[in-house]
């Protein structure tokens, strides 16, 4: 807050069209891309700002060209996040789109999805880990197969970048990567990350364009610039950038891996202690290894959408969710929460 304070105050006192502000924010959005490029192993141009994960999704989705034999693999359907479903899944109109088949927590085999792959499919979408249960999906694994097969690969890592510990991206191989600020990294709402790896980026035709982006030659010709430009056509959330830069610099120092021990620690004790309660069932991997630190469950004979009430009541702040047809709550401890919070609320959840 403060880092968005003292940048509000700054650019006030600048002027927003002055040239000592154009170099502030030159110098804020470069440590910015700097941060991001130490947070997830990429290079630092290969940084896009957006303003949501969807927004880099929807770069993704209406930025390859695909031919009429074309088909995507996605691991779709209700169990996944419509950010992540939706984009895809209108692109059912011309191309085919086939979905990988999974259990209820979200998993799926690898073998059948091999056998998804043909030479006509110009794109895998999944995410990293789900956000209705928090399983943690074999992205590394799939990677290296569709690197292999050089097919370009979007995964949402919305519920994994700053809750997952000191993890490789780069394993993944990924071309097309995309996140948010608000959630794990504790950042302002309104700004997103994009990834687009260099080796790709000329698959993609921007979704916007402005001067920040392209250049006009001959009076009648347009040519893109370079990333992360030619992605970042008038993004004008300038604060968040501060904020953002400052939160994770604070989750770096604090130590991404001391966060992840921490809040499946307290994920852990949740899940036990909401099993003693007579009547409430708890979805997702039993293994921490496959989980974020996501908690959700249901509770017999109560609506989902009731208990999200009546806890927001207590000022116990849950999501309602879902796992394809089923309506679940849905918890998310973080760094900050302690374990006598935890009992507080398996409490208020044991008088509901």
């Amino acid at each position: 807050m403060k880092a968005m304070t003292d940048f509000m105050l700054q650019y006030n006192s600048l002027g927003p069209d002055s040239l000592d502000f154009a170099a502030v924010l030159t110098e804020k959005t470069s440590r910015l891309r700097d941060t991001i490029s130490r947070l997830v192993g990429c290079r630092k141009e290969e940084v896009v700002l957006t303003q949501s994960t969807t927004e880099g999704i929807n770069f993704v989705a209406n930025g390859l060209e695909f031919d009429r034999d074309s088909n995507i693999v996605i691991r779709g359907t209700t169990h996944e996040h419509h950010a992540n479903y939706f984009p895809w899944l209108r692109l059912g109109k011309k191309i085919q789109i086939r979905n990988i088949s999974h259990d209820q927590n979200g998993f799926f085999q690898i073998s059948e999805f091999e056998n998804l792959l043909d030479d006509n499919t110009k794109l895998v979408a999944l995410s990293h880990a789900l956000y209705n249960t928090g399983a943690i999906l074999p992205i590394d694994t799939v990677g290296k197969i569709l690197e292999e097969k050089a097919i370009p690969y979007f995964v949402d890592t919305a519920q994994t970048v700053g809750c997952i510990g000191d993890y490789d991206f780069g394993k993944a191989r990924y071309g097309f990567m995309a996140f948010n600020g608000y959630k794990w990294l504790c950042g302002p709402m309104g700004i997103g990350i994009f990834v687009c790896k260099k080796d790709v980026a000329a698959l993609l035709e921007p979704t916007y364009l402005a001067g920040e982006s392209a250049i006009a030659y001959d009076t009648d010709k347009l040519a893109y610039k370079d990333i992360p430009d030619k992605f970042q056509a008038s993004y004008r959330n300038f604060v968040a950038i501060a904020g953002l830069e400052s939160s994770i610099s604070l989750l770096m120092h604090i130590g991404l891996q001391n966060i992840r021990d921490k809040i499946i620690r307290l994920a852990n004790l949740m899940r036990d202690e909401l099993r003693k309660i007579p009547g409430i069932t708890v979805y997702g991997p039993e293994n921490p290894q496959e989980r974020t630190s996501i908690v959700s469950f249901s509770i017999e004979g109560q609506k989902s959408s009731d208990v999200v009430q009546k806890l927001e009541k207590q000022n116990v702040v849950v999501a309602l969710r879902e796992i394809s047809e089923l309506k679940i709550v849905r918890a998310s401890p973080h760094f900050f929460n302690t374990d006598s919070e935890i009992q507080a609320v398996i409490d208020k959840i044991r008088r509901l």
